[in-house]
């Protein structure tokens, strides 16, 4: 009989890789027994990463899906495993040490066992805390080497890597291939590297499927001591999810290793209410494009995990960067070219920002410099015209020190905007903030929750569980996703009984439905529907409203024409501030070229927005908390 090998099923990785939503708790519930009569595996990833901010996004309580979606697995003896971003915590910035220490109690108790903890730069500082929180809070303390490919990632690299993990308190180490660009032999020497120092800590390989590499890295891993594979199963198998179940299982045991069957008919029925949820409404959220292999990204590098967002992001670019392309006399692209311009630039981009691992959150950061760029040469300007603060604030040191030197032009663009370096611990910068948000809470009368869930989702996730709280998050998602739905109906109806216009009336505009009904989880939406010129619907949602009731700004003095226009370099939500502690432009200020005027939050980060030209400001005309174009104008100056 030859080594045993167990498997972990990563369901919320599946959802996280393929889209932006993951199933609702009662959908959870439902398909958690399948999954345990399927007897093959011996831990489930349950929640962590981006899990509970998606919960909080459709307006669910994260608290109560993680306790009911864990109790199932608790009760079978099937082990759960959460997703930790070290410095980051289960958010996308970094959050006080307080707040991180309170989460890995809470998850405890709310039924999670093991803690996988990464930190995008491979920082052994940024873990410490968390391995000592995991264990203090009752919690097994796994320890994930984000794992790339690049002249400074090396196996040597990660061995020694993991040494510093194991001995800073790490109980067990998973190779965390994110991008699946982990070479298969590569993969093999780390584990057996690890394995030959501490042959009792129990590594686990996680691989995405994105450019077809995992596979063979399983095997590769397997051969040379891994104890347990990460794999996904169908209809979210495959391309930027994880190889499936069937296929990592059937590869195993023909090689000879010890594995638990598989009960296939327990097998199709959580295959069956996986596709179910899809179809309900999950699907509306997933690219098609993310359900392929492509080894294109073996170049730029670019993880699974963010694949779904990243489309999102550039059919948002795409449509601003079409309108400029038409405006300018210029041929329009499709995604794909978009996309191609992104994977060239991610790689001209990534070395000169020092090789960060491209895992959460450094891969956004590189992905979105690495497509502002792509915009910006494409429309004949120059390159690191835009570079958000999150970028500028790992650039800099304040996430820990980077794998490589940034690039000569880049250290002289920091000079030049006055930036300061910093050497420090990461942690130090970010004080204690739990009683702060205990306060709050007081003063709203609310309860902390059991075990003070409800306080560390506040504090974990301020923004997005105050619109939890108002209603407003809930009443956002539907009106999306009646949006989407009308769209696709819209669609489906265009495409099923196509409309003859008859000669007679040719000038006349085709009879087209003006609304449509939408059945969104039981509620009821009307969704209006206009055309443009050439009768493709645009869709307009009666709970489609302006973010803050902020007054219209007041009209800007007689010019003579003689004002100048700043235009928003990109599309997203426009901010004078980026918090209370600034003090906004107002009209009347004098700016300089290459002042910080306002903000654009676009693809989870804020950009800075730079004045291109001098003036006194004569008129703002963004509106401070709601969405702009590409191209709007956001000021006036003469």
């Amino acid at each position: 009989m030859g080594k045993e090998i167990k498997f972990c099923l990563v369901y919320r990785d599946m959802w996280q890789s393929s889209g932006k939503y993951v199933p609702r708790v009662d959908q959870l519930k439902r398909v958690a027994q399948p999954i345990i009569d399927m007897g093959c595996f011996s831990r489930v990833e349950t929640n962590g990463g981006g899990f509970e901010q998606i919960n909080l996004l459709y307006g669910e309580n994260p608290n109560r899906a993680v306790r009911e979606w864990t109790q199932p697995f608790n009760d079978a003896g099937i082990q759960t495993q959460m997703l930790e971003r070290g410095l980051n915590g289960i958010r996308m910035s970094p959050v006080s040490a307080d707040i991180r220490r309170l989460m890995f109690i809470v998850k405890k108790k709310q039924g999670t066992d093991i803690s996988r903890s990464f930190d995008g730069l491979n920082n052994p500082e940024n873990l410490r805390n968390s391995f000592q929180f995991a264990k203090e809070g009752g919690m097994i303390a796994q320890g994930a080497l984000s794992l790339t490919f690049s002249p400074v990632h090396t196996v040597d690299y990660y061995i020694q890597l993991a040494d510093k993990y194991i001995d800073l308190g790490a109980e067990e180490i998973c190779i965390k291939d994110m991008a699946g660009i982990g070479r298969p032999v590569s993969v093999g020497k780390i584990v057996a590297g690890i394995k030959s120092r501490h042959p009792d800590v129990l590594v686990q390989y996680h691989g995405h499927s994105t450019p077809g590499l995992s596979v063979a890295s399983s095997l590769e891993a397997a051969r040379n001591g891994a104890d347990i594979i990460d794999v996904g199963m169908s209809p979210l198998s495959w391309g930027t999810g994880h190889a499936d179940i069937l296929t990592i299982h059937a590869m195993l045991k023909d090689a000879g290793f010890s594995i638990p069957d598989i009960n296939m008919n327990a097998y199709m029925e959580a295959r069956a209410l996986t596709q179910e949820f899809m179809d309900d409404f999950l699907g509306y959220y997933i690219n098609p494009m993310n359900r392929s292999l492509n080894a294109l990204l073996i170049g730029p590098g670019l993880p699974g995990g963010m694949m779904g967002s990243l489309m999102a992001d550039l059919e948002k670019n795409l449509r601003s960067l079409n309108k400029w392309l038409t405006k300018n006399g210029k041929p329009e692209m499709t995604q794909e070219q978009l996309l191609m311009k992104l994977f060239e630039e991610v790689e001209y981009v990534w070395p000169r920002l020092g090789y960060p691992p491209l895992v959460t959150p450094f891969s956004q950061y590189v992905k979105n410099v690495s497509l502002m760029n792509a915009v910006q040469l494409i429309k004949g300007k120059k390159r690191w015209s835009m570079i958000d603060e999150n970028t500028w604030a790992m650039i800099m040191g304040r996430s820990g020190k980077l794998p490589a030197p940034i690039a000569p032009e880049i250290k002289a663009l920091a000079i030049a905007q006055k930036r300061e370096f910093f050497t420090g611990v990461p942690q130090d910068l970010y004080q204690d903030e739990l009683e702060l948000f205990a306060e709050k809470m007081d003063k709203q009368g609310w309860d902390y929750g059991e075990d003070d869930e409800e306080l560390l989702e506040y504090a974990m996730h301020p923004a997005q569980y105050l619109d939890y709280r108002s209603g407003k998050a809930k009443e956002t998602f539907s009106a999306d996703l009646a949006k989407r739905k009308a769209e696709k109906a819209a669609k489906s109806n265009a495409g099923s009984a196509p409309i003859v216009v008859p000669v007679a009336a040719a000038n006349t505009a085709p009879l087209q439905p003006k609304s449509l009904n939408v059945d969104v989880n039981g509620e009821q939406f009307k969704v209006r529907i206009s055309y443009d010129d050439v009768g493709v619907p645009a869709i307009n949602t009666a709970a489609s409203t302006p973010v803050n009731n902020v007054p219209a700004p007041p009209p800007y003095p007689a010019t003579n024409g003689q004002s100048k226009e700043i235009i928003a370099p990109l599309e997203g939500k426009f901010y004078l501030t980026k918090d209370p502690s600034e003090t906004p432009v107002k009209v009347g200020d004098t700016i300089t070229e290459g002042d910080t005027i306002a903000y654009i939050e676009a693809m989870k980060v804020i950009n800075a927005i730079t004045a291109d030209k001098s003036g006194k400001v004569v008129e703002i005309v963004g509106r401070h908390g709601e969405e702009i174009d590409e191209d709007d104008v956001i000021f006036r100056v003469v």
